[in-house]
Protein backbone atom coordinates (compact mmCIF):
# COMPACT_ATOMS: atom_id res chain seq x y z
CA UNK A 1 0.00 0.00 0.00
CA UNK A 2 1.23 3.46 -0.82
CA UNK A 3 1.01 6.12 1.80
CA UNK A 4 0.85 9.87 1.42
CA UNK A 5 0.61 12.19 4.38
CA UNK A 6 -0.14 15.78 3.53
CA UNK A 7 -0.33 17.67 6.80
CA UNK A 8 -2.02 21.06 6.72
CA UNK A 9 -0.35 23.40 9.17
CA UNK A 10 -2.00 26.41 10.69
CA UNK A 11 -0.82 29.61 9.01
CA UNK A 12 -1.34 33.27 9.86
CA UNK A 13 -3.77 34.75 7.35
CA UNK A 14 -2.45 37.85 5.59
CA UNK A 15 -2.49 39.57 2.24
CA UNK A 16 0.06 37.11 0.90
CA UNK A 17 1.89 33.86 1.63
CA UNK A 18 3.71 33.59 4.90
CA UNK A 19 6.40 31.39 6.33
CA UNK A 20 5.09 28.48 8.45
CA UNK A 21 4.59 29.22 12.14
CA UNK A 22 5.49 25.74 13.41
CA UNK A 23 8.80 24.14 14.37
CA UNK A 24 10.33 21.40 12.26
CA UNK A 25 10.73 20.80 8.52
CA UNK A 26 8.23 22.19 6.03
CA UNK A 27 8.79 19.12 3.85
CA UNK A 28 9.73 15.60 4.91
CA UNK A 29 10.23 12.83 2.35
CA UNK A 30 10.91 9.53 4.09
CA UNK A 31 12.04 6.43 2.17
CA UNK A 32 9.90 7.16 -0.89
CA UNK A 33 9.91 4.78 -3.85
CA UNK A 34 7.94 5.51 -7.02
CA UNK A 35 7.53 2.99 -9.84
CA UNK A 36 5.80 3.14 -13.20
CA UNK A 37 4.57 0.42 -15.49
CA UNK A 38 2.85 -2.96 -15.06
CA UNK A 39 3.89 -5.60 -12.55
CA UNK A 40 6.95 -7.47 -13.75
CA UNK A 41 8.29 -4.59 -15.87
CA UNK A 42 8.45 -1.76 -13.38
CA UNK A 43 10.51 1.34 -14.07
CA UNK A 44 11.84 2.85 -10.86
CA UNK A 45 11.70 6.65 -10.94
CA UNK A 46 12.63 7.11 -7.26
CA UNK A 47 14.16 4.58 -4.90
CA UNK A 48 13.96 5.06 -1.12
CA UNK A 49 14.62 8.79 -1.40
CA UNK A 50 14.64 10.84 1.79
CA UNK A 51 15.08 14.57 2.33
CA UNK A 52 13.89 17.50 4.40
CA UNK A 53 13.33 21.17 3.58
CA UNK A 54 13.33 23.75 6.37
CA UNK A 55 10.83 26.61 6.67
CA UNK A 56 11.91 29.46 4.40
CA UNK A 57 14.68 27.41 2.76
CA UNK A 58 15.50 27.67 -0.94
CA UNK A 59 16.42 24.10 -1.91
CA UNK A 60 17.60 23.23 -5.43
CA UNK A 61 17.60 19.78 -7.03
CA UNK A 62 20.01 18.89 -9.83
CA UNK A 63 20.47 15.63 -11.69
CA UNK A 64 20.58 14.00 -15.10
CA UNK A 65 17.46 13.80 -17.26
CA UNK A 66 15.15 11.06 -16.06
CA UNK A 67 16.43 11.02 -12.48
CA UNK A 68 12.97 11.64 -11.03
CA UNK A 69 13.15 15.36 -10.21
CA UNK A 70 9.77 16.18 -11.73
CA UNK A 71 8.27 13.00 -10.25
CA UNK A 72 9.37 14.19 -6.82
CA UNK A 73 7.72 17.58 -7.35
CA UNK A 74 4.48 15.86 -8.36
CA UNK A 75 4.57 13.86 -5.13
CA UNK A 76 5.19 17.02 -3.09
CA UNK A 77 2.29 18.75 -4.86
CA UNK A 78 -0.05 15.85 -4.09
CA UNK A 79 -0.54 15.07 -7.78
CA UNK A 80 0.77 11.53 -7.34
CA UNK A 81 1.36 9.00 -4.57
CA UNK A 82 4.44 6.92 -3.72
CA UNK A 83 4.60 3.15 -3.92
CA UNK A 84 6.27 3.07 -0.51
CA UNK A 85 7.38 5.63 2.01
CA UNK A 86 5.73 8.89 3.02
CA UNK A 87 5.58 12.55 2.04
CA UNK A 88 4.65 15.22 4.57
CA UNK A 89 4.16 18.81 3.42
CA UNK A 90 3.11 21.41 5.98
CA UNK A 91 1.00 24.11 4.36
CA UNK A 92 -0.34 24.71 0.87
CA UNK A 93 1.80 24.04 -2.19
CA UNK A 94 1.91 25.81 -5.54
CA UNK A 95 3.57 24.34 -8.64
CA UNK A 96 5.23 26.40 -11.39
CA UNK A 97 6.32 24.79 -14.66
CA UNK A 98 8.85 25.52 -17.39
CA UNK A 99 6.01 26.78 -19.58
CA UNK A 100 3.82 29.54 -18.16
CA UNK A 101 0.62 27.56 -18.99
CA UNK A 102 -1.51 30.71 -18.88
CA UNK A 103 -5.05 30.65 -20.21
CA UNK A 104 -4.75 32.53 -23.53
CA UNK A 105 -8.36 33.74 -23.51
CA UNK A 106 -7.90 35.46 -20.15
CA UNK A 107 -6.05 38.69 -19.50
CA UNK A 108 -3.05 38.80 -17.16
CA UNK A 109 -5.33 39.98 -14.36
CA UNK A 110 -7.91 37.35 -15.31
CA UNK A 111 -5.34 34.54 -14.94
CA UNK A 112 -4.39 35.82 -11.50
CA UNK A 113 -8.01 36.39 -10.47
CA UNK A 114 -8.86 32.80 -11.37
CA UNK A 115 -6.12 31.52 -9.05
CA UNK A 116 -7.38 33.84 -6.31
CA UNK A 117 -10.93 32.56 -6.76
CA UNK A 118 -9.79 28.94 -6.58
CA UNK A 119 -7.85 29.81 -3.42
CA UNK A 120 -11.08 31.06 -1.84
CA UNK A 121 -10.28 34.79 -1.85
CA UNK A 122 -13.58 36.76 -1.66
CA UNK A 123 -14.56 38.53 -4.87
CA UNK A 124 -14.41 41.96 -3.22
CA UNK A 125 -10.74 41.42 -2.35
CA UNK A 126 -9.50 39.96 -5.61
CA UNK A 127 -8.89 43.19 -7.52
CA UNK A 128 -6.65 44.69 -4.83
CA UNK A 129 -4.85 41.41 -4.23
CA UNK A 130 -4.22 40.95 -7.98
CA UNK A 131 -2.85 44.50 -8.13
CA UNK A 132 -0.50 43.73 -5.23
CA UNK A 133 0.77 40.61 -6.99
CA UNK A 134 1.29 42.45 -10.28
CA UNK A 135 3.28 45.06 -8.41
CA UNK A 136 5.28 42.34 -6.64
CA UNK A 137 6.39 40.77 -9.94
CA UNK A 138 6.91 44.22 -11.54
CA UNK A 139 4.05 44.03 -14.03
CA UNK A 140 2.08 47.01 -12.78
CA UNK A 141 -0.13 48.35 -15.57
CA UNK A 142 0.00 45.09 -17.56
CA UNK A 143 -3.16 43.52 -16.12
CA UNK A 144 -5.22 44.08 -19.26
CA UNK A 145 -2.76 42.41 -21.62
CA UNK A 146 -3.29 38.92 -23.03
CA UNK A 147 -0.54 36.30 -22.76
CA UNK A 148 0.32 36.49 -26.47
CA UNK A 149 1.12 40.18 -26.06
CA UNK A 150 3.85 39.46 -23.51
CA UNK A 151 7.44 38.30 -23.82
CA UNK A 152 8.45 34.90 -22.46
CA UNK A 153 9.95 36.49 -19.37
CA UNK A 154 6.79 38.49 -18.70
CA UNK A 155 4.65 35.38 -19.05
CA UNK A 156 6.79 33.64 -16.43
CA UNK A 157 6.32 36.65 -14.14
CA UNK A 158 2.56 36.23 -14.55
CA UNK A 159 2.94 32.51 -13.79
CA UNK A 160 4.86 33.42 -10.64
CA UNK A 161 2.14 35.89 -9.61
CA UNK A 162 -0.48 33.20 -10.23
CA UNK A 163 1.48 30.75 -8.09
CA UNK A 164 1.71 33.30 -5.29
CA UNK A 165 -2.04 33.98 -5.61
CA UNK A 166 -2.70 30.49 -4.25
CA UNK A 167 -1.51 31.68 -0.82
CA UNK A 168 0.92 28.78 -0.61
CA UNK A 169 3.75 28.49 1.88
CA UNK A 170 5.66 26.05 -0.36
CA UNK A 171 6.56 26.96 -3.96
CA UNK A 172 7.56 24.05 -6.24
CA UNK A 173 9.36 25.12 -9.43
CA UNK A 174 10.10 22.73 -12.31
CA UNK A 175 12.78 24.36 -14.49
CA UNK A 176 10.76 27.60 -14.67
CA UNK A 177 13.45 29.57 -16.55
CA UNK A 178 14.87 26.80 -18.73
CA UNK A 179 13.37 28.10 -21.98
CA UNK A 180 14.44 31.73 -21.51
CA UNK A 181 17.46 33.55 -22.88
CA UNK A 182 20.39 34.16 -20.55
CA UNK A 183 19.72 37.85 -19.84
CA UNK A 184 16.01 37.33 -19.12
CA UNK A 185 16.82 34.35 -16.91
CA UNK A 186 19.35 36.42 -14.95
CA UNK A 187 16.80 39.19 -14.39
CA UNK A 188 14.20 36.68 -13.22
CA UNK A 189 16.70 35.20 -10.79
CA UNK A 190 16.81 38.62 -9.15
CA UNK A 191 13.01 38.89 -9.09
CA UNK A 192 12.50 35.39 -7.70
CA UNK A 193 15.10 35.94 -4.98
CA UNK A 194 13.45 39.23 -4.01
CA UNK A 195 9.95 37.68 -3.88
CA UNK A 196 11.25 34.70 -1.88
CA UNK A 197 12.87 36.99 0.67
CA UNK A 198 9.74 39.16 0.93
CA UNK A 199 7.32 36.25 1.40
CA UNK A 200 9.30 33.74 3.46
CA UNK A 201 8.26 30.87 1.19
CA UNK A 202 9.96 27.50 1.22
CA UNK A 203 11.10 26.82 -2.37
CA UNK A 204 12.00 23.54 -4.07
CA UNK A 205 13.60 24.42 -7.40
CA UNK A 206 14.42 21.82 -10.08
CA UNK A 207 17.04 22.75 -12.67
CA UNK A 208 19.61 21.23 -15.02
CA UNK A 209 21.71 24.38 -14.67
CA UNK A 210 24.17 23.94 -11.79
CA UNK A 211 25.16 27.61 -11.77
CA UNK A 212 21.51 28.57 -11.50
CA UNK A 213 21.18 26.25 -8.51
CA UNK A 214 24.19 27.79 -6.77
CA UNK A 215 23.06 31.32 -7.67
CA UNK A 216 19.66 30.80 -6.04
CA UNK A 217 19.85 28.03 -3.47
CA UNK A 218 20.62 27.77 0.22
CA UNK A 219 21.35 24.11 -0.48
CA UNK A 220 21.85 22.01 -3.62
CA UNK A 221 20.87 18.33 -3.61
CA UNK A 222 22.42 16.03 -6.24
CA UNK A 223 20.19 13.18 -7.41
CA UNK A 224 21.47 9.95 -8.90
CA UNK A 225 20.52 8.78 -12.36
CA UNK A 226 17.38 6.65 -12.45
CA UNK A 227 16.28 5.56 -10.00
CA UNK A 228 16.57 8.88 -8.20
CA UNK A 229 18.22 9.05 -4.78
CA UNK A 230 19.91 11.93 -2.98
CA UNK A 231 23.60 11.09 -3.33
CA UNK A 232 25.15 14.35 -2.16
CA UNK A 233 24.27 17.78 -0.84
CA UNK A 234 26.10 21.09 -0.86
CA UNK A 235 25.42 24.01 1.47
CA UNK A 236 25.72 27.33 -0.33
CA UNK A 237 27.24 29.75 2.17
CA UNK A 238 28.05 32.42 -0.42
CA UNK A 239 26.66 35.81 0.69
CA UNK A 240 23.67 37.23 -1.16
CA UNK A 241 23.12 38.86 -3.55
CA UNK A 242 25.00 36.55 -5.90
CA UNK A 243 25.74 36.71 -9.62
CA UNK A 244 26.16 33.81 -12.02
CA UNK A 245 29.69 34.97 -12.86
CA UNK A 246 30.88 35.42 -9.26
CA UNK A 247 34.11 33.54 -8.59
CA UNK A 248 32.63 31.71 -5.59
CA UNK A 249 29.53 30.72 -7.57
CA UNK A 250 31.73 29.47 -10.41
CA UNK A 251 33.99 27.50 -8.05
CA UNK A 252 31.18 25.72 -6.22
CA UNK A 253 29.34 25.08 -9.51
CA UNK A 254 32.45 23.33 -10.81
CA UNK A 255 32.64 21.08 -7.75
CA UNK A 256 28.94 20.14 -8.02
CA UNK A 257 29.24 19.56 -11.78
CA UNK A 258 32.17 17.19 -11.23
CA UNK A 259 30.10 15.28 -8.65
CA UNK A 260 27.20 15.10 -11.07
CA UNK A 261 29.47 13.80 -13.82
CA UNK A 262 30.76 11.08 -11.51
CA UNK A 263 27.20 9.98 -10.85
CA UNK A 264 26.23 9.99 -14.51
CA UNK A 265 29.35 7.99 -15.49
CA UNK A 266 28.69 5.50 -12.70
CA UNK A 267 25.35 4.69 -14.30
CA UNK A 268 26.80 4.61 -17.80
CA UNK A 269 24.55 7.48 -18.97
Amino acid sequence: MSSLRLTAARRIESAGPTAPTFAGPTITVDGVTKVYGPRGSHTFALDRISLEVAPGEFCCLVGASGCGKSTLLNLLAGLDTPATGSVAVHGRTSLMFQESALFPWLSVRGNINLALRLAGVPKAERHDRASELLHMVRLKGMGGKRPHELSGGMRQRVALARALAQNASVLLMDEPFGALDAITRDLLHDELERVWQETGLSVVFVTHNVREAVRLGDRVLVLSSRPGRVVDEFRVDIPRPRRLDDNEVSSLSGIITDRLRQEVRRHGA
